[in-house]
């Protein structure tokens, strides 16, 4: 209308759907795979894995990713991300059977009723449920936590904060766990095995790294939320609708029955048997959805539900998670587009080369750089850590710093980065079912990774200054 303001959108309000975003992120690593050459490392089996030789790398025919195999990588990549894609599948199915039951909510109710009248509470429960899911990224794994994020909504709702900041808590609080853990299988276990150190050793540093970075974390969080909760107008959500606010609502009408108290049971035994199994039996993927799917079943049985209803209610939330289950096989179809075009091993060669003529204390340092630019292109943390590591360690010797710190700057540089590097499906994902735009979090998560990554530094300092061993 003529004379009227046109509002312009902000930066972060003018990025693609997801979708949209991940397929540019593909069409730009097709291109790639036109300009970068091809190379290849040779690779040996050490204990069944496929390890780099890092003393041999060589250029190898081009074969450039055309139109065709472009769109042949989107199916290829679901396939390769099958098991996750199906576990977010199940989990969905049994998140809405227990969320049917009115268990959780009810549970969750009784405990901010417990702390309404003492000082600071939201506060609290902030540093506490970021530390919880800090602990459930490190010990169960970063996609396996993604089913547990509705939990942060509500304790968010009861508090009267937004959606980032339950996102705060919980994706935050995942992936910081994640990268920081000092004993994680699944990036400290394989990258120790590579360097030929002792399985978990030299964890009371990385201990300290952990215990401090999710306090800062919890710390930032808390400003948001206090912050959002003053001057509603700063959430950075506050012009689109949000599952918190029908939360709000109706949560405090939860009583916590017999059968509730049953479900509750059933569900804090299912986490402490994913810590367990995933730690102590080696479980994964595969396991972790036999355990939805055994719980849910108890659920109903509790809940005494027919076995038409149950059936509705776990397909609907099948139904309610294709979104995030999708965004994870789109985002693998990226890794497999550079695999097609044979640049991954050249794109690393590149980036880690430069260090062997480094100073100890410079080298170190970019190391981290260089793992965290690694990952936007492998993701995976223990994908990265078979593929850089090997070429890691003999530079690490060579300039005179530990393995132990080469380890410890791997996981600075892979793990903060799963915070913010929108070709991790796993973090598309979580952000989908926290009902949070990729863009929004990005707007608030980067401060704090710029301070993680300053945190890391810090103790990579340390590390080289202290000779950091083994143990």
């Amino acid at each position: 209308m003529e004379g009227q303001k046109k509002i312009r959108k902000k930066w972060y309000q003018k990025l693609p759907h997801a979708y949209a975003l991940l397929f540019f992120i593909m069409v730009l690593a097709a291109v790639l795979t036109w300009v970068v050459p091809a190379g290849e490392y040779a690779r040996q089996e050490v204990d069944g894995r496929s390890v780099v030789d890092p003393e041999k790398f060589a250029y190898v025919d081009p074969s450039p990713v055309g139109v065709l195999n472009l769109f042949r990588a989107i199916p290829l990549g679901m396939r390769e991300a099958a098991d996750i894609v199906f576990m977010l599948f199940i989990a969905g199915g049994f998140l809405k059977v227990l969320d049917y039951s009115g268990a959780l909510k009810a549970g969750i109710s009784r405990i901010v009723s417990g702390l309404k009248d003492r000082p600071q509470a939201g506060v609290l429960m902030i540093f506490i449920m970021t530390y919880v899911f800090g602990l459930l990224g490190g010990t169960v794994g970063f996609e396996s936590c993604i089913p547990f994020i509705p939990l942060t909504l509500m304790v968010s709702a009861s508090m009267g904060y937004d959606a980032v900041t339950g996102a705060g808590m919980a994706v935050g609080g995942v992936a910081v766990g994640f990268a920081t853990w000092p004993i994680n299988p699944y990036t400290i276990g394989v990258s120790q095995s590579i360097a030929e150190l002792p399985l978990f050793s030299g964890s009371g540093l990385r201990l300290a790294y952990f215990i401090t970075a999710l306090g800062v974390l919890a710390a930032y969080t808390a400003r948001y939320a206090q912050r959002v909760k003053r001057n509603p107008e700063y959430s950075l959500v506050s012009d689109v609708e949000s599952e918190v606010e029908s939360m709000t609502q109706d949560l405090m009408e939860y009583e916590l029955s017999g059968p509730r108290k049953v479900v509750l049971a059933i569900f804090v035994g299912m986490l402490g048997t994913i810590i367990y199994g995933t730690t102590q039996l080696g479980w994964f993927i595969v396991e972790i959805s036999m355990l939805f799917i055994l719980a849910a079943v108890l659920i109903a049985m509790v809940e005494r539900y027919d076995v038409d209803s149950f059936c509705k209610k776990f397909v609907e939330g099948m139904t309610e998670m294709t979104f995030g289950a999708m965004i994870v096989g789109l985002a693998r179809g990226i890794t497999v587009t550079l695999e097609m075009g044979s640049i991954n091993d050249t794109i690393v060669n590149a980036i880690v080369s430069p260090l062997e003529h480094l100073p100890a204390m410079a080298s170190a340092i970019l190391m981290s750089v260089a793992h965290s630019i690694i990952n936007v292109f492998i993701p995976s943390g223990s994908g990265q850590a078979m593929t850089t590591m090997p070429i890691m360690v003999p530079i690490s010797d060579l300039v005179g710093i530990t393995r132990q710190t080469a380890v410890h700057a791997f996981q600075i540089g892979d793990g903060v980065m799963n915070l913010i590097v929108p070709t991790l499906g796993g973090l598309l994902a979580m952000l989908y079912v926290a009902g949070v735009a990729y863009e929004r979090w990005a707007r608030f998560i980067w401060p704090v990774v710029i301070q993680f990554i300053l945190l890391g530094w810090i103790f990579t300092v340390v590390a080289v200054l202290t000779d950091y061993g083994p143990f």
